[in-house]
C-alpha cells in the first residue's frame, strides 16, 4: 500500500494506492472522496456495537467506519476530512501509541487498533473532553485538524501549547493544564488554558482553532430585528 497527502496544506487530500488484491483502509464515515469503481466497501461498527458505542460517546468519532479493500493491484481509493484543513500520517511501529484529539481522526491501517482513553479531570478544563482516541499497533494513520499542522518534537524542557490548538501527540508525553499567567492574564488577556507537555515525543499542533473562528465571525452574523 502506498500513499501521498495531495493540495497540502489548505485542502489535503490522501491519496492511497493498494499494491496487491486484499489490502485494505479504514475510514471514518463520509470521509471518501473517490474510488476505483472495483474496490469492495463495507460499513460496520469497528470492534462491536460497544467499542464503536465508546469511540462515538467518549471520544468523539462515528460509530460506522467504512473499510475499502482492493480487489486488484493498482486500485486507488482517495479520502479528505470535512472541515477546510490539513492531513498528516503516523507509521505506528507496534510500540509508541498516538493520541488524538476528538475529531482528529481520519483513516488508518486495518492493524492500528482503536480506543479511547481517559485523560483526568484536566481534560474538562482544556475543553477537549474527558477521553481522547488512542491508536496503537502497526501501520499508518492519517489525522486532521481544521488549519494546518505543525510538528513540534519536544524534549527534556516541555512545551506549551494552547488547548485548542492541540492536534495528537505520541504516547511517550504527558500534560497537564494550567492557566496562562494569573486571573488577570486569563480573563483579558485573550489567551486561556494551556498543556503543558513534558516528556520525550512529537506533538503536532494546529495553526487555526474553529473557536477563534466562531469569535472572528460572531460579529459580522445577520441579527433578525423585531418590529415590535
Amino acid at each position: 500500500m502506498r500513499y501521498e497527502l495531495l493540495e497540502k496544506p489548505d485542502f489535503t487530500m490522501v491519496k492511497v494506492t493498494f499494491d496487491q488484491q486484499g489490502e485494505s483502509m479504514l475510514c471514518e464515515a463520509s470521509a471518501m472522496v473517490a474510488r476505483d469503481s472495483k474496490i469492495d466497501m463495507k460499513t460496520q461498527m469497528q470492534g462491536g456495537f460497544l467499542a464503536a458505542a465508546k469511540r462515538k460517546l467518549l471520544g468523539g468519532e462515528s460509530i460506522f467506519q467504512n473499510t475499502f479493500t482492493a480487489t486488484a493491484p493498482g486500485q486507488s481509493l482517495y479520502f479528505a476530512p470535512a472541515p477546510e484543513g490539513d492531513v498528516q500520517v503516523l507509521e505506528l511501529d507496534g510500540h509508541t501509541p498516538i493520541l488524538m484529539n476528538s475529531g482528529a481522526f481520519l483513516g488508518a491501517a486495518p492493524s492500528v487498533n482503536l480506543d479511547t482513553k481517559w485523560g483526568g479531570t484536566r481534560g474538562f478544563f482544556s475543553g477537549q473532553g474527558f477521553f481522547l482516541l488512542k491508536a496503537e499497533g502497526t501501520g499508518p494513520v492519517f489525522f486532521a485538524s481544521y488549519g494546518g499542522i505543525h510538528a513540534v518534537d519536544v524534549g527534556p524542557g516541555g512545551y506549551v501549547c494552547d488547548t485548542g490548538h492541540v492536534v495528537a501527540f505520541t504516547g511517550g508525553l504527558n500534560y497537564n493544564v494550567q492557566r496562562l499567567g494569573g486571573l488577570k492574564s486569563l480573563f483579558f488577556s485573550g489567551e486561556g488554558l494551556v498543556c503543558n507537555f513534558q516528556g520525550q515525543g512529537r506533538l503536532w499542533i494546529s495553526t487555526r482553532n474553529p473557536g477563534g473562528l466562531v469569535n472572528f465571525v460572531h460579529p459580522f452574523r445577520p441579527v433578525q430585528r423585531s418590529n415590535g
